[in-house]
Parts: C-alpha cells; sequence; structure tokens
C-alpha cells in the first residue's frame, strides 16, 4: 500500500473512532433507558462512524465544494434512513419486553406465569427460565399448604391422643389413692400400658421432628435382608396373632443392602404394623424382598380393601390416617408412621410408593443396594 492509502485509513480511523468514543459515551448514559434508545445509539454510532470517516477523508482529499455536499447529502440520507430502519426493528423488540415485565408483574402479584409468544432468543430463554420457576413456585406453594394442613391436623390429633390416656391414668390414680380400686393390679397393668403407647408416640414425634429438621444421622451397614425382615416380622407376629391375621414372609435369601439397621427396621415394622392395623381378622399380610435392578425391592401387601384414588397421594403425609373426621377411631394411631418412612427410605436415597392391589394394598419400598 501507498503512503497515501495508509493516510486515508488513517484519517477515517481517527474520524470513526473519534464518534465511536462518543457513541460509547451516549450510550452509558442512557444504559437504563428503554432498549430502543439502545438500538438508536447503535444506529447512529455505526451509521456515524462511517459518515465521519468519509467526511474526514473527503476534506483531506480537498474535493471541490460540490463534490464535498454531495458526499454529505448522500452521508445524511443514509444516515437518517439506517436510524428509521435501527427504530422499526427496536419497537417488537420493546414491545415483547414490556410484555415479558407485565407477565413477570403477573408472576410476583398471583405467582402464575404465562410466557409471551415470539421474542428474541435471549428473552426466550428468559421467558422460559421464569415459567420454570413459576412451575417450581406454584409445586412448593401447594405441598407448603398441604404440610401446613397436616401439622394443623397433627396438632388435633395428638393432642386428643393424648389427653384421653392422660385422662384415664389421672382416673386410675385417684382411684388407687383413694382406696376405690378393686384390683389395683390390673389398673397398674393399664396404666403402664398407656404410658408405653404415649412414648411410642413420643418417640415417633422425636423421629420426625428429626426428618424434617434434616438431622437424622444414619450409620451405614452391610445388613443382610432376610434379618431385618425376619426380625420385624418376629415383632409384629404377636399383634398380628391377637387380631387373626396371617403373616407370610418371602424373601430372596442372601440380599444385601447398605442400609442403618436400626431405621431400616423400623421402616419394615411401621410399614407391618399399618398393614396389620388396616387388615381384617382372618385376614393376611405379605412380606416380600429381593433383588432387582442394582436396588431392593420390600413390598407389603395387606388385605385394606384399598385406598380411594383420590387419598392415595395423601398417605404418607403427616397425620394423615385415612379418615377424613376430626376424631379417627380409636387405636388408629397417630398418623406418624407412613410419614416416618418415607423420611427414611428418602434419606437412604431410595422411594416409597403405594398402590391398589387386591385384596388391599401393596405398599413398595426401593433402596440402592
Amino acid at each position: 500500500m501507498t503512503g497515501d492509502q495508509w493516510a486515508v485509513i488513517a484519517i477515517a480511523a481517527g474520524w470513526s473512532a473519534a464518534v465511536g468514543v462518543g457513541g460509547l459515551g451516549v450510550g452509558w448514559l442512557l444504559r437504563r433507558r428503554s432498549l430502543r434508545w439502545g438500538a438508536a445509539v447503535v444506529a447512529l454510532v455505526a451509521v456515524g462512524g462511517v459518515v465521519a470517516g468519509v467526511v474526514g477523508t473527503a476534506r483531506a482529499m480537498f474535493l471541490s465544494a460540490h463534490d464535498f455536499e454531495v458526499v454529505l447529502l448522500v452521508c445524511l440520507a443514509a444516515g437518517l434512513l439506517s436510524l428509521g430502519f435501527a427504530l422499526l426493528t427496536a419497537a417488537p423488540v420493546v414491545r415483547w419486553s414490556r410484555s415479558l415485565r407485565a407477565a413477570a408483574r403477573e408472576l410476583g402479584e398471583g405467582g402464575r406465569f404465562e410466557s409471551p409468544t415470539g421474542g428474541p432468543a435471549e428473552l426466550v430463554q428468559v421467558s422460559a427460565e421464569l415459567e420454570r420457576a413459576s412451575t417450581r413456585l406454584a409445586r412448593a406453594s401447594a405441598r407448603e399448604r398441604q404440610l401446613e394442613s397436616s401439622r394443623r391436623d397433627l396438632v388435633a390429633w395428638v393432642s386428643h391422643d393424648l389427653r384421653t390416656p392422660l385422662a384415664g391414668l389421672r382416673a386410675m390414680t385417684e382411684a388407687l389413692e383413694d382406696g376405690l380400686a378393686d384390683d389395683p393390679s390390673r389398673y397398674h397393668q393399664q396404666m403402664r400400658a398407656e404410658v408405653d403407647r404415649m412414648t411410642r408416640m413420643v418417640d415417633d414425634l422425636f423421629e420426625l421432628s428429626r426428618i424434617h429438621a434434616g438431622a437424622l444421622q444414619l450409620t451405614l451397614e452391610s445388613v443382610l435382608l432376610e434379618d431385618v425382615v425376619g426380625d420385624a416380622m418376629a415383632g409384629a407376629g404377636a399383634v398380628a396373632a391377637a387380631r387373626g391375621i396371617r403373616l407370610d414372609g418371602d424373601v430372596e435369601p442372601g440380599v444385601v443392602v447398605r442400609a442403618d439397621p436400626q431405621e431400616l427396621s423400623r421402616v419394615v415394622s411401621n410399614l407391618l404394623m399399618n398393614a396389620i392395623r388396616h387388615t381384617p381378622a382372618d385376614g393376611s399380610v405379605e412380606v416380600s424382598a429381593r433383588a432387582e435392578g442394582g436396588a431392593i425391592e420390600l413390598a407389603v401387601l395387606d388385605a385394606c380393601g384399598g385406598i380411594p384414588d383420590a387419598d392415595l397421594e395423601r398417605v404418607f403425609d403427616v397425620a394423615w390416617r385415612g379418615s377424613h373426621a376430626r376424631t379417627p377411631e380409636a387405636g388408629a394411631g397417630a398418623g406418624l408412621g407412613l410419614a416416618i418412612v418415607r423420611g427414611i427410605v428418602e434419606a437412604h436415597r431410595g422411594t416409597v410408593a403405594v398402590a391398589n392391589q387386591e385384596p388391599g394394598c401393596r405398599f413398595l419400598v426401593r433402596l440402592p443396594i
């Protein structure tokens, strides 16, 4: 390249750079303004840089006045037309951003977000994220309402379940103090039984509070599944026999699972006691366990007759006892056993589910081996 060409390049670059620096300053001042103004600044800087370079070079080339005027007119016409097109191009973006702002306001006020259609790819991605956040918030809100309802039911039902044995204990204590008890030993046995029942209820509440607080500490060991199931069935055997219920077990031998032995035993025991409680006399409860697809499957099948489909999702909720009555039937428990089962299973990174299956319900626990 010749020296004149380098000079032209230097002059054009200098003038264009001056316009670019000025445009950066204006853009910084308008950074909080509408996108329309940003598009206008971009168009002005782009066209202005070209115009400045052309004008500066034309003056350095000592063009005639007529030729210089023609150059200015051409640059002015091109600049104005480019600015108009820039504003027209920015208009849909501005409208879509306003729609997005209105949808975001609706999300803040009503918790519901409807994504506007169309728009630039970046804003569409923002809209999609807001929509996903709206869905998560809706689910969290519904879950919070459900938990709050469960907590209120729990307080009401536990208060009732504690008030009844406490009243009985008080009556028996007064009878013993006044010497009105015709068989003091029988009173003592009843009092011990009531105290044991309240102790179990308090233990369940403490376990549930640890689960909800994330304070459940697991001591993982290699556990033989048939031993855990066998011990749980032995512990529930007396209760089942008293109710005339048959316990059947089918456990694949030699299956080892990595779990906390005490907590896993509690899971099996709670499922068995729940099944026994809801199985009528002369019915049966079947327990099966096996290795399947890199996990162990533990199933408990009772003969309760099934659960309404509308209530299946509530089975593992705190204080849900299968009855909408304020005061459930006697012996129904505090409605904590299955909630504890879910908490322990999830702490082991497993899942628990329930489904209707003849002649009753089948609870299925899956734990990683």
